[in-house]
């Protein structure tokens, strides 16, 4: 079998199902176009090869990283101009993933790691983003003019170990790569997203502010394991520390749908630990616990209130999301009858 080096490019419609659901003919007419005028002649003039397509997506190889990227650009940036008079629930949007990795070529096919990983990335970018791995960063990074936004370690579906990831900054091309202020605000995943902000020290005492880290740190880590849950990563959501904003703006500004705050009180051999779970969209609280611990082994502690936190936080979200997509959009009873019957009537 040949083995070699590319860079892999997965690409997929965001809400496909949904947008066959509501009009097969037309959106398979408006996949076509964007296609035939946008994305292969930039695939062909990045000296792309398409590997195989689904009917919504491709797997395209790049003998260069920085092609990869570049046509992942150009295309996000196309979709997103012929999509500016669109209403939102009618756009095509692409989730794009890219990975530098070792491939097998098999009867013009290819498999590998190297394309799973990169099919795996696609799977946690956002509607019109791109995520790329640890390894197509550092390729990439001061040969294209862009900024990425550091994910943290994120469990991958299928994937041994969690894989550093980066975000793609599209929209801003001179935003900081690495630098210390929040990013541009993001669309929302398609799976629940939290960020967990750094616990506030309510001790008096600037010593005690390793303590807190470490707890929301732990938090992270832990959260970072479930495959069904989008985490932002520390990088990102310590910026905020210290910072007098709201939890919708840091909700906005991340693009999560959960925020996860608290603080820490230590005197003498006693700590108190708050934490509240919140909607990012509308403020409210949707879960809150304190935590009364001895300090006898600081460390045990510290793993004992992390676990009961990440125990109790997937069913919360799930819970919070589930009730999110059931929620009723009016008050009206007549209203509401009316979309019941309406809905009757289109499955007939």
């Amino acid at each position: 079998m040949e083995r070699r080096l590319a860079a892999v490019l997965a690409a997929d419609v965001a809400g496909y199902s949904r947008l066959m659901g509501r009009d097969e003919e037309g959106t398979l007419a408006q996949l076509k176009s964007f296609r035939k005028t946008l994305v292969d002649p930039q695939i062909t003039a990045h000296r792309g090869r398409i590997v195989k397509t689904t009917g919504d997506g491709m797997l395209v190889e790049f003998v260069s990283a920085v092609d990869a990227a570049r046509c992942a650009v150009e295309v996000q940036r196309g979709m997103a101009a012929q999509n500016a008079d669109t209403p939102q629930e009618f756009r095509i949007e692409f989730r794009i993933g890219i990975h530098v990795g070792d491939i097998i070529i098999d009867d013009n096919d290819i498999f590998g790691d190297g394309v799973n990983i990169a099919a795996r990335l696609e799977g946690i970018a956002q509607p019109g983003g791109i995520c790329i791995s640890d390894d197509t960063q550092r390729q990439i990074r001061g040969k294209v003019d862009i900024g990425f936004h550091d994910m943290g370690a994120q469990a991958l579906k299928n994937i041994v170990e969690p894989m550093r990831t980066w975000r793609m900054q599209i929209g801003n091309a001179t935003a900081s790569k690495g630098g210390s202020g929040p990013s541009p605000p993001f669309a929302l995943p398609d799976k629940p997203s939290i960020a967990v902000l750094p616990l506030q020290n309510l001790s008096g005492d600037p010593e005690q502010e390793y303590f807190a880290d470490g707890i929301a740190e732990d938090i992270i880590t832990e959260l970072s394991r479930y495959p069904d849950l989008f985490v932002v990563a520390r990088n990102s959501s310590f910026t905020y520390r210290g910072k007098a904003v709201g939890i919708t703006e840091v909700a906005r500004e991340l693009g999560v749908h959960y925020v996860l705050e608290g603080s820490v009180r230590r005197a003498g051999n006693r700590v108190r630990i708050n934490t509240q779970l919140i909607d990012g969209g509308s403020g409210k609280h949707l879960w809150a616990e304190r935590y009364d611990r001895s300090l006898e082994d600081l460390f045990s502690v510290q793993d004992e209130v992390t676990q009961s936190i990440v125990a109790v936080l997937p069913a919360r979200i799930e819970s919070a999301a589930l009730e999110h997509t059931t929620r009723k959009t009016t008050s009206s009873f007549d209203a509401h009858d009316h979309l019941l019957r309406g809905k009757y009537l289109h499955h007939l």
